[in-house]
């Protein structure tokens, strides 16, 4: 049985001396027939207006973080491993000391996925000598790939709800509020 049903919506329309004419309206497309994302195939991080692209290759290379979580949309215990969002930042030259922690408390990071869908979150969230929560920039779930996430998808532990994991993560700028 299909899941996904729609009704035309007829619209009349009254020209100048004409008698009605119908006109089918255009119909939204099913959430399943929806096209994919591209996958991600790199991550550029963006610190102070400098750019640093790294591969997947060279993300998997570097130094993991396994987290577990329950992923409330599918109702699973989820076990993810990637590279700590803060430890990238301090890669692009984000260091956080005494002379970056005022800049720290007054900054924000956007990730942003190939969809275009972007959250943000506190830089604070992100730093790890700050927040008990770990944000991970995800190369495997479980072991394994990450499927139709693509090869990279930004993971947060603290998160109730998966709203702001993204997908085929393709970005990440650190902008500051000030």
């Amino acid at each position: 049985m299909c899941k996904w049903f729609s009704v035309g919506i007829v619209a009349w329309t009254l020209g100048a001396g004409q008698s009605g004419s119908a006109q089918m309206a255009p119909m939204p497309m099913p959430p399943e027939a929806k096209a994919a994302a591209p996958a991600s195939t790199s991550l550029t991080l963006t610190v102070d207006g400098k750019a640093t692209t790294l591969s997947v290759a060279e993300l998997k290379a570097m130094p993991q973080r396994t987290v577990s979580v329950h992923n409330e949309h599918t109702k699973m215990d989820e076990t993810y491993s990637g590279v700590a969002l803060g430890d990238l930042l301090a890669k692009a030259g984000f260091v956080v000391d005494k002379t970056t922690h005022q800049k720290m408390l007054r900054s924000y990071v956007r990730a942003e996925g190939t969809d275009k869908y972007w959250v943000i979150y506190s830089a604070t969230e992100v730093e790890g000598s700050e927040h008990a929560g770990d944000v991970i920039v995800a190369t495997a779930m479980d072991g394994e790939g990450l499927g139709a996430d693509g090869e990279l998808k930004l993971v947060s532990s603290e998160d109730r709800k998966p709203q702001r994991w993204v997908r085929n993560l393709t970005a990440i700028t650190l902008k500051s509020a000030e």
